[in-house]
């Protein structure tokens, strides 16, 4: 039986945050907000390995205190988002993981994701010729900016139907998606926001499975207040 793995990409610094640390390290509800992360992870039923991808520099103090099981980190992340997750997929290969196991890589600013959705992911997405990825159906109506405006005005509505916000965790075999990333190493990952997008790439369509809008990836200042609250509530 194929097995399935966490890479969790650590190496940005979050500067849409505010913070005066790479916003993963930044305190929330009792740790760091990326220890929270890992430990919701760590709770999902069959784990073979976690993978987290620092910065060759990285130089945190990562708390010996309730660290996962199963749990490495690997300094080894890229310049961008892209980067860092194929850096850490190539690790995992030359570790000895094998190529046909599924990878689900994970936003360290997803701090609220809970097990059971990610085991929805692997219950759908386990026999999958592809893949494929936590999404939640857009809910608000769809605006475009105007070009060249000096202020922010509306260009046009888009219609909402059929369009969906993409999170984590997204979950492909470990060498297809080393070798869709591979595909695009060349441009700098040009256009590649996330794993789904690699695969597409291909012409392949990841499957969408519904998440929560729970799951939302702590971005900006405002959002820190949020998911405490949330985090405290749970406990």
């Amino acid at each position: 039986m194929n097995q399935f793995h966490f890479l969790i990409p650590c190496a940005g610094n979050g500067s849409r945050a505010g913070t005066a640390q790479p916003k993963q390290y930044q305190w929330l509800a009792g740790q760091p907000m990326v220890m929270h992360t890992l430990q919701a992870l760590a709770r999902v039923p069959g784990l073979a390995s976690g993978w987290v991808i620092v910065s060759p520099g990285d130089d945190f103090a990562w708390p010996k205190a309730n660290w996962p099981d199963r749990f490495c980190l690997s300094k080894c992340g890229g310049a961008s988002r892209a980067e860092s997750v194929f850096n850490g997929l190539s690790a995992m290969l030359a570790a000895g993981v094998r190529a046909e196991d599924w990878v689900l890589v994970h936003d360290a600013a997803r701090c609220l994701v809970q097990p059971e959705e990610v085991m929805a992911l692997l219950q759908a997405c386990s026999q999958d010729d592809v893949g494929g990825l936590l999404a939640v159906p857009l809910p608000d109506t769809l605006k475009t900016q105007q070009v060249g405006s000096d202020l922010a005005r509306v260009e046009s509505t888009l219609p909402r139907a059929g369009k969906w916000l993409a999170q984590t965790p997204q979950m492909f075999r470990l060498g297809a998606l080393h070798a869709a990333l591979a595909a695009v190493a060349s441009t700098g990952f040009e256009g590649i926001t996330d794993e789904a997008s690699a695969m597409e790439r291909l012409g392949l369509s990841p499957r969408l499975v519904l998440g929560s809008a729970q799951n939302f990836k702590v971005t900006y200042p405002a959002d820190f207040a949020l998911a405490e609250a949330i985090l405290r509530s749970r406990t």
